[in-house]
């Protein structure tokens, strides 16, 4: 399955989805028949300026949803939050990079002017929320007094810009409890409205302790080579990442490339390295069925007391306490 669209304030996700793959569509959900999987899309519009579309399925063929920059300027900004556990990859550029299996930056601010491409395999469970919302509506929202040079850029809607976030804890519950809203609730719009706005505002608060940098506008060939980078880095965690051969890989000058990749994704190459390894630890301790020594050798730690460190500095306990379940 492959469904292609460009992303603008008039654009109707729902509706041309439906009109795609013939599908009929009632009100604001759209239910997939047998022949393609199970599950429904779902918009909801809480306000002309904020809308929210919620996608909740398992399909029996892989899926790929293209999103195609827009050319000019567009006041739309889109907020992705990815709650998959595996499956999924997501890329701005030409190369799909898995998304990790853990929390790690499952949040994708970004401008409309970038392409954007989401691949599922079949027989995954897709869940994923795509808030768009008007810069005047988020100015209104934030009424962030000193914005820092992140903050501002989004406000501006600035063309080519790129961020990540993690998703935490808190911010995945909110999520939960946005999509799994009862429907015929007769606040439901305003109790969606409102957990939404806690979900922006966690976002934005993670956004403004970024480290205050200028902004660089994100090319498309430069989202496809931070896309390379990102799928180098994560292929192999046991392995440190070399700043050198991943600039050559990719076709950046070194300096570029460690700017480039911090605006981003909010930290240097290194760090984001360490994250994902401590992530892979956590998941590979909790669901993996390794035991503390495997996942350590595993993730190349040849001194198990420095992983046992660095895995309690990162998840804040040891490593045995954490796949005993705490």
């Amino acid at each position: 399955m492959y469904f292609e669209f460009v992303p603008n304030p008039q654009f109707d996700f729902l509706a041309s989805f439906a009109n795609k793959f013939d599908l009929p569509l009632e009100g604001d959900r759209l239910v997939l028949p047998p022949v393609m999987g199970n599950g429904s899309i779902r918009r909801i519009a809480l306000s002309p300026g904020l809308k929210l579309i919620v996608h909740h399925y398992r399909l029996k063929q892989d899926f790929v949803l293209n999103r195609i920059g827009i050319d000019g300027p567009n006041d739309l900004v889109s907020v992705i939050f990815h709650s998959n556990e595996d499956g999924a990859s997501v890329n701005t550029g030409g190369t799909a990079d898995p998304l990790s299996r853990s929390s790690a930056f499952a949040i994708q601010i970004a401008s409309t002017d970038l392409n954007s491409q989401i691949r599922f395999p079949a027989n995954t469970d897709i869940y994923f929320m795509v808030v768009g919302i008007m810069k005047d509506t988020l100015k209104e929202l934030l009424m962030i007094k000193n914005p820092n040079p992140v903050v501002q850029t989004i406000l501006n809607a600035a063309p080519g810009f790129l961020y990540y976030e993690s998703m935490t804890v808190e911010i995945h519950k909110l999520l939960k409890q946005v999509t799994d809203a009862r429907e015929d609730n007769d606040l439901g719009n305003f109790y969606q409205r409102v957990k939404v706005q806690e979900l922006l505002y966690l976002v934005f608060e993670k956004l403004q302790k970024r480290e205050a940098i200028n902004h660089n506008i994100i090319h498309k060939d430069d989202a496809e080579k931070l896309s390379l980078i990102r799928t180098a880095i994560l292929a192999d965690l046991s392995v440190p990442p070399s700043l050198p051969e991943l600039a050559k890989m990719a076709g950046f000058g070194e300096t570029k490339m460690k700017d480039l990749f911090k605006q981003v994704f909010g930290d240097t190459i290194y760090n984001y390295y360490l994250q994902a390894r401590m992530e892979e630890a956590a998941f590979l301790l909790k669901h993996g069925g390794l035991s503390v020594s495997e996942t350590g050798y595993q993730l190349g730690f040849a001194n198990l007391s420095h992983f046992g460190r660095l895995f309690e500095k990162y998840h804040g306990m040891k490593p045995k306490k954490y796949a005993s379940g705490g």
